[in-house]
């Protein structure tokens, strides 16, 4: 399968906008997919480390399904919805998403493959099938997983072109002046630790986030994000950034962990999509996480 993408913007290296344009693919193997000759930048072979330019057309041969090596387990799922094409996930806080260094097992992956028995798409390689788009471990709420090929590909078309909607709710430290508003500023991998997201003038890529808020507390807002684009930590980045980390992210804002959450105060809660056989809409929603619901009554008593 071919895919034809578009550069947003200019100066980002090749094998990283391929890994940020392409969920299904990690950055090393976007460089291996360009060494061995099967992405091209305006008709023509370029190194990895090659600089893009705005508006250049980057084509890339996605290699056949590997064989899924993940091993199913017993892992209880809340799903909120299934059919023959894909499944939607409420995920907990702490689930890791896919097996890697550290996770070999215990993981949404392992979970997913158990529940379907092993009818997931093979497009994410053979530690990510299924994988459309990931959340991060310590944040809960909706994920969705295509059950075959063709499915992943039309799902991979929306989220790259935004029309995979995502809707968020976070507690964020401090009090906003306004009711609403738009983050717009580009992310990339941040210059002093490269395990890190930040804004940045060079480099990044465009990332929107619109926030509104829903609860004022003393010194906390309860709000609600939709992410326009799908970068790395978008919210989690945006928000340190605007000077309002969540609670409990302890990567981007306080480094000790917040009482009585085991992860960052944030939960995808909406998802749209439309679907890739019928084409009709899907949006499903999900309640808070259980840790979220319990912080948002203390806040609301105190």
């Amino acid at each position: 399968m071919t895919t034809v993408l578009t550069a947003e913007t200019g100066g980002m290296r090749l094998d990283s906008f391929l890994a940020a344009s392409l969920p299904e693919l990690t950055r090393s193997a976007a460089q291996r997919l360009i060494e061995t000759g099967q992405v091209s930048v305006n008709g023509k072979t370029v190194p990895k480390s090659c600089k893009l330019s705005e508006n250049d057309a980057v084509s890339v041969t996605l290699p056949e399904p590997e064989p899924v090596d993940a091993v199913p387990q017993d892992i209880p799922l809340d799903v909120v919805f299934e059919d023959s094409d894909v499944i939607v996930v409420n995920k907990p806080s702490g689930l890791v998403v896919h097996p890697a260094p550290g996770h070999p097992d215990g993981t949404l992956v392992n979970a997913l493959l158990f529940h379907c028995g092993g009818s997931l798409s093979g497009i994410g390689g053979a530690l990510r099938p299924g994988i459309v788009h990931r959340i991060d471990r310590d944040t809960s709420g909706l994920i969705i997983a295509a059950k075959n090929d063709t499915a992943h590909q039309v799902l991979a078309a929306q989220l790259q072109d935004h029309s995979l909607a995502r809707t968020y709710e976070a507690i964020a430290t401090g009090g906003f002046r306004e009711d609403r508003g738009t983050v717009d500023a580009p992310i990339g991998r941040c210059a002093s630790d490269r395990k890190k997201m930040a804004v940045v003038q060079r480099g990044g890529k465009r990332a929107v986030t619109h926030w509104e808020v829903l609860e004022r507390f003393a010194g906390f807002t309860h709000i609600r994000c939709r992410l326009e684009t799908g970068r790395t930590h978008q919210i989690r980045v945006h928000l340190a950034h605007i000077g309002h980390p969540i609670l409990g992210d302890t990567v981007y804002g306080a480094k000790k962990p917040a009482p009585g959450l085991t992860g960052q105060c944030l939960h995808a809660v909406g998802l749209r999509f439309v679907h890739p056989r019928t084409g009709e809409m899907v949006e499903l929603s999900c309640p808070l996480d259980p840790e979220f619901q319990i912080l948002l009554e203390k806040l609301r008593r105190a």
